[in-house]
């Protein structure tokens, strides 16, 4: 296995408008090796604007900069379908996870997090995991479920209880992504190619009925959960 010193470094930029706290972040994540912040900006026009000069590998931003970190998120995912974004926020609200998962961020880590576990998260999200901070994922699957009027509720308007009919290699592949593997890390250890698995995993989202990984990966958590499976 590759070491840190070895990868490709990640390059990282960092959008904050608490200079002291952005200081701090910078220092611990150069700290900890293979992360280059290619800049630095203070609200979402920033956001925006330093990923089109910039192109980063990640976009790690607050949800409560000027200007709104939902907004930096989705202007963002409207340069790039594919950029990869990790919100580093205060927030614990149920509806701020929701809405920056929603709006296309990739991970979502409460601030007060070690420097070494949010290079571990960054480093994951760039290899194709979506992660969510302990103790939030639950509640982000229940703020989906419980909501009205959504594709996944049955016709008697009661939330959907079970997953819709996957074949057996889209449930073990589901299965795998929920364990936070990678298309590639997938691929890998099922012997296919990793277009093959991004294809399973989109016919994966259209059954479900949801939007990316992360809301996917919550529901074959909690379905496995209630079947007392792993």
């Amino acid at each position: 296995m590759m070491t840190g010193e070895e990868r490709e470094p990640l390059r990282v930029a960092i959008v904050d408008d608490h200079p002291m706290f952005r200081m701090g972040v910078v220092r611990g994540l150069e700290d900890e090796g293979g992360i280059v912040i290619v800049a630095e900006g203070a609200n979402a026009g920033d956001a925006i604007s330093i990923y089109q000069r910039a192109r980063p590998d990640i976009s790690l931003l607050d949800l409560s900069m000027p200007g709104g970190g939902h907004a930096a998120i989705r202007g963002i995912r409207d340069l790039d379908g594919d950029a990869s974004i990790v919100v580093l926020t205060a927030s614990e609200d149920d509806n701020d996870v929701f809405e920056a998962l929603k709006a296309g961020a990739k991970g979502y880590v409460l601030k007060g997090v070690d420097a070494g576990f949010l290079v571990s998260v960054l480093r994951r999200v760039a290899g194709g995991d979506t992660i969510v901070s302990p103790g939030l994922a639950s509640r982000v699957l229940s703020q989906m479920t419980d909501r009205p009027a959504s594709a996944s509720q049955t016709g008697d308007g009661q939330a959907r209880a079970s997953l819709p009919r996957l074949t057996p290699r889209e449930e073990q592949i589901l299965a795998l992504v929920a364990e936070g593997y990678s298309n590639k890390e997938v691929a890998r250890f099922l012997s296919l190619q990793e277009k093959s698995i991004k294809h399973v995993m989109t016919r994966i989202l259209k059954k479900l009925e949801v939007r990316n990984r992360t809301e996917a990966a919550l529901l074959m958590r909690e379905w496995q959960h209630d079947n007392g499976r792993r």
